[in-house]
């Protein structure tokens, strides 16, 4: 029950934030704000990618990742404390993505109505945002299941049984490891999406689309990593990921290469 509410907060915080960034007439959208074209490779997949690779040498060739995880894990008195709490565990984790599936679900049916209605202007924007959070969230799901990497808190360093192995070793975790990239932060990184959305409708709010998703994917991110459930690197990469679908699909999304035609 609790959890439920707690859900119900959140989504009902994220709706909120949503509608602020929305104009309340759609139909006057060309003429309150002029949308952008499509995002520059320079400035939205080159720069990004070339930040990643040097925080990724860092964090996963120069053991970053354990620098971090061991202040966290010193902090809590040599073992993860926060794992089963009720902030993180339950409000954070299980609220957090139940919440971000019903923010998900407020997307799609937007869309629906946009295009059963007169909103023509938003169509294909909150259609291919719906589309972008489904497919990061799918994507980072199915690699977890691929890249079989432990958590920390299954690790002999953190009072696990299992030794740490690299990324591309080609002998992988245990069965049943599932900790890389981070699921849990994709509900919240999948949210980067609304930057691009914004920029396709209201550019002037584009800037508080990245820090509803940036937010969340942080929040999520940083809840797991005092659980012992992942390393920093673990959230890097699934922000890469939801940043990088939500740019390929906006992108492509009809209408891009010509502001006007979401008029």
């Amino acid at each position: 029950m609790l959890v439920g509410n707690a859900a119900r907060i959140i989504a009902a915080s994220s709706v909120v934030a949503m509608e602020k960034m929305i104009p309340a007439a759609p139909s006057d959208l060309p003429r309150r704000s002029t949308p952008l074209g499509p995002p520059s490779l320079l400035t939205h997949l080159w720069l990004p990618s070339l930040a990643l690779w040097v925080l990724s040498y860092w964090l996963m060739a120069r053991a970053g990742d354990q620098w971090l995880a061991d202040a966290l894990y010193r902090v809590q008195g040599g073992q993860w404390r926060w794992q089963d709490a009720w902030l993180t565990e339950q409000l954070l984790h299980r609220g957090g993505r139940i919440a971000s599936v019903i923010a998900g679900l407020g997307v799609i049916i937007a869309a629906v109505r946009a295009w059963r209605g007169g909103a023509r202007a938003w169509r294909w924007p909150l259609t291919t945002l719906a589309t972008s959070i489904v497919l990061s969230t799918a994507l980072v799901s199915r690699l977890k299941a691929w890249t079989q990497v432990d958590c920390p808190w299954d690790l002999l360093r953190y009072g696990g049984d299992r030794p740490l192995r690299g990324l591309f070793e080609a002998s992988h975790a245990s069965e049943g490891a599932a900790c890389f990239p981070a699921g849990h932060a994709s509900a919240g990184y999948a949210w980067v999406g609304l930057y691009f959305f914004a920029r396709a409708t209201y550019p002037s709010r584009r800037w508080a689309g990245l820090a509803i998703g940036l937010s969340a994917g942080m929040l999520f991110g940083f809840c797991q990593q005092l659980r012992g459930a992942h390393f920093l690197s673990h959230d890097l990469w699934t922000l890469a990921l939801c940043w990088g679908v939500a740019l390929l699909l906006f992108r492509r999304m009809p209408g891009a290469a010509s502001p006007e035609a979401t008029a």
